[in-house]
């Protein structure tokens, strides 16, 4: 693992039962970096994250290969794969923490906020009941929510989705981990609860400089906050640049295609191209396509080259990383 690193992913993959959910996934995250994960419903972005954690079913239902090694802040490192669910639950939340999709089915509805807040700092930092009180009142200051006292003793029922989505991230921070994974954080808010959920997410990493997972389909999203972006498809990564260069040169045709069904800001009116969806839809992971497992949606399809082996990942160019068999000619066509 090299220095400077908080997170190294090496040939990860999480199978349930016979079911290969993610393969072969690598990655790397420094501090203060944040790498976006995108993809279509069904990719294995979520399933990447939760394994990382291994908060995915234990043996035999769920099978994770490979490693994640994790740079504590003490500078121990640690792989997240072979670790015991005993040290799992003194990393979690410590050292490596997440923001899930939904909070309000994250949130225990029968305790108050402060209380589950207040949990964390107790767990992991010794604290009493009444100093983890207070400074889970501190968080909830930290992350927007008005008179956070008084909403220590409020259920999650009785918040509105932007205010459990605020706690939700005062609960991930709690003891300022290296590491910050958000599942699709914004998923279901509207625009402007959006964009200050964003901005307290990036105020509060260059005040931690932890590292960030951000896992998204929002490509506007991934625009406005991500260092580099890693695509997936079919449970592998299929390409990964830094946002800059994908956004404005992308060299796999599934990558393209996503960028071609968003609407354009540059754009208005009737200068606006028509956007374009992708045909098809994600094949069935326990029958896989041969070759690529894009080939059948692909408009660059090549009989004979695109179904017969399954491309590996090539540097492209430096930092820009791509799994398809005709991406010189993608770029060229370009």
């Amino acid at each position: 693992m090299e220095d400077g690193t908080v997170l190294d992913v090496r040939n990860f993959s999480v199978n349930f039962g016979i079911l290969p959910a993610v393969r072969d996934v690598s990655f790397t995250l420094r501090p203060g970096e944040t790498l976006a994960l995108v993809g279509e419903s069904g990719s294995g972005k979520s399933v990447t994250s939760l394994g990382i954690l291994k908060l995915t079913p234990p043996v035999p239902f769920c099978r994770i290969e490979g490693q994640a090694l994790l740079r504590t802040r003490k500078g121990a490192v640690v792989d997240l794969v072979q670790a015991s669910a005993e040290e799992m639950r003194g990393l979690r939340g410590r050292e490596a923490a997440m923001i899930f999709q939904e909070p309000m089915t994250s949130l225990n509805p029968v305790h108050p906020v402060g209380a589950q807040v207040g949990e964390a700092l107790r767990f992991h930092q010794g604290l009493s009941k009444r100093a983890a009180l207070a400074q889970a009142a501190e968080l909830l200051d930290l992350v927007g929510i008005p008179d956070a006292r008084r909403r220590l003793g409020a259920f999650p029922h009785e918040l509105s989705g932007g205010m459990r989505q605020r706690v939700m991230i005062a609960l991930a921070l709690a003891c300022e981990p290296v590491l910050l994974i958000a599942d699709e954080p914004t998923t279901a808010l509207d625009v402007t609860i959006q964009a200050q959920i964003l901005e307290l997410l990036q105020r509060l990493q260059q005040k931690t400089r932890m590292a960030v997972l951000f896992i998204t389909h929002n490509l506007g999203v991934v625009a406005e906050i991500a260092d580099r972006v890693m695509v997936m498809y079919a449970g592998r990564v299929v390409e990964q640049a830094p946002v800059r260069r994908l956004f404005h040169a992308p060299l796999m045709p599934y990558t393209r295609g996503l960028l071609r069904s968003v609407p354009r800001p540059d754009f208005s009116g009737a200068e606006q191209p028509p956007l374009e969806a992708i045909p098809g839809s994600v094949p069935d992971p326990l029958a896989p396509p041969p070759g690529c497992s894009f080939s059948p949606r692909c408009g660059h399809f090549s009989p004979g080259l695109c179904d017969s082996v399954a491309p590996p990942l090539t540097h492209a160019e430096p930092g820009h990383l791509v799994r398809c068999a005709r991406w010189a000619d993608v770029a060229g066509a370009a």
